[in-house]
C-alpha cells in the first residue's frame, strides 16, 4: 500500500504540532509540539483543558495571597499556563516543546533573558530537562542577543517571528538552536501588496525558507530551520526536506488524507554546491537590512502586537474566571 504525504514528510522532516490541543497531538503523534499566546489562549478557553486553567489559577492565588489584586494573579497564571501546558505536551510527545516570553518584551534583553530562566527553573522544578524545552523569543535584534546568552548557559531557543534573511543569519550567528519562518505570513503579505495570488515554487514564503535553508547548510550553521504558519498543503510540500516543519492538526490531517509522491525539494548536499554569497549581520547591518525589507518590518511588528494583544486577552479570561471561582468557593 502507498504511504500517504504525511508518512512520506516524515521520512526526511521532523514533523511538529502547531497547536495547544492535547488531542490533536495525541491523534498525529508528533516528535515535538509548540504553542503561542494565541494558541495557549485558544486551547484554555476549551471545556476539557477547564481544570489546568483553575489548577494554575488557584496555585498562582496561594502564592499570591488573598490581598492581591486579580489581574496580578492572573498575570502569574498566565506565565504558569503555557508552562502547565507544556508539561502535558511532554507526556504525550516524545520530543520537545515550545514555550514563549512573553511578547511585550521583544525589544528588551534583560527581560527575556530573566523570563527564560525563570521558565526553565520551573521546567527544571518538574524534573523536566533542558533537552525537552525550547524558549520562544522574538527574532527582534534585542530577542537575539538574548538568546546569545541563553544558548551559552544551555537553555535552548527557538526564534520565532522570522521573515528575513537577516534575522536568520543574525540567529544563527547567536547559536540559536532553530529559527521558524514564517511562511503563510510572508504569503498574506505579499498577496495584499501586490494583489497576486501565489502558487507552488512562486510563494514568496517559501522562497524565504528555501534561501535560509540552502544559506544555513551551505555554511555549516548547527542552527535548524523549522517552517512554520502554513496556508495549504502546497506550500508545506515545496519545502518538504526542511530540518523540521511545524504543521496545524487541519493540515496534518489533510497530509494524511492525500495520496501521491511527495520528492524532497530541501536538500542540504545540494545546497552546499550553491553558489551564495557570505553576509556578515552585525547591528547596524541588521537595522539596515530590516528597514529595507517593508514585508519583515510589518510582519515583525503586527506579529508581536498581535501575540502581546492575545495576552492581554488570556489575562482578561484568567481574572474573570479567578472571579468565578472565588465567588463559588465563597459561597
Amino acid at each position: 500500500m502507498s504511504k500517504n504525504l504525511l508518512e512520506q514528510l516524515r521520512e526526511m522532516t521532523v514533523v511538529v504540532a502547531d497547536t495547544g490541543d492535547m488531542e490533536a497531538m495525541e491523534k498525529f503523534r508528533p516528535q515535538d509540539a509548540t504553542t503561542n499566546p494565541s494558541l495557549i489562549t485558544a486551547a484554555s478557553q476549551m471545556p476539557q483543558y477547564q481544570p489546568i486553567v483553575d489548577s494554575v489559577l488557584q496555585d498562582a492565588r496561594k502564592e499570591l495571597g488573598d490581598n492581591a489584586n486579580e489581574k496580578d494573579v492572573a498575570n502569574l497564571a498566565f506565565k504558569e499556563l503555557a508552562i502547565a501546558f507544556g508539561k502535558k505536551i511532554l507526556q504525550i510527545v516524545p520530543g520537545r516543546v515550545s514555550t514563549e516570553v512573553d511578547a511585550r518584551l521583544s525589544y528588551n534583553t534583560e527581560a527575556t533573558v530573566t523570563v527564560a530562566r525563570e521558565i526553565i527553573a520551573q521546567y527544571d522544578k518538574a524534573g523536566i530537562g533542558r533537552d525537552r524545552v525550547l524558549i520562544k523569543i522574538a527574532s527582534t535584534w534585542e530577542g537575539i542577543k538574548a538568546v546569545e546568552i541563553l544558548e551559552k548557559e544551555g537553555i535552548h531557543c527557538n526564534m520565532t517571528l522570522l521573515f528575513g534573511l537577516h534575522q536568520a543569519i543574525a540567529a544563527a550567528e547567536a547559536g540559536a538552536t532553530l529559527i521558524s519562518p514564517f511562511v503563510g505570513r510572508i504569503l498574506d503579505w505579499y498577496k495584499k501588496d501586490t494583489g497576486k495570488d501565489y502558487q507552488g515554487a512562486e510563494d514568496p514564503g517559501v522562497q524565504s525558507v528555501t534561501t535560509i535553508y540552502n544559506y544555513y547548510k551551505k555554511f555549516g550553521y548547527k542552527t535548524v530551520v523549522m517552517g512554520a504558519s502554513f496556508r495549504n498543503i502546497g506550500e508545506i510540500k515545496e519545502i518538504a526536506g526542511s530540518d523540521l516543519l511545524t504543521i496545524s492538526p487541519q493540515l496534518l490531517g489533510e497530509l494524511a488524507d492525500t495520496q501521491g509522491d511527495l520528492p524532497r525539494k530541501l536538500d542540504p548536499e545540494k545546497a552546499k554546491t550553491l553558489d551564495i554569497q557570505k553576509i556578515t549581520v552585525d547591528h547596524d547591518t541588521f537595522v539596515k537590512m530590516h528597514a529595507e525589507d517593508r514585508m519583515a518590518t510589518d510582519k515583525l511588528k503586527e506579529g508581536i502586537d498581535g501575540f502581546s494583544a492575545a495576552l492581554e486577552k488570556l489575562e482578561g479570561l484568567l481574572a474573570k474566571r479567578l472571579t468565578e471561582l472565588e465567588a463559588v468557593a465563597a459561597k
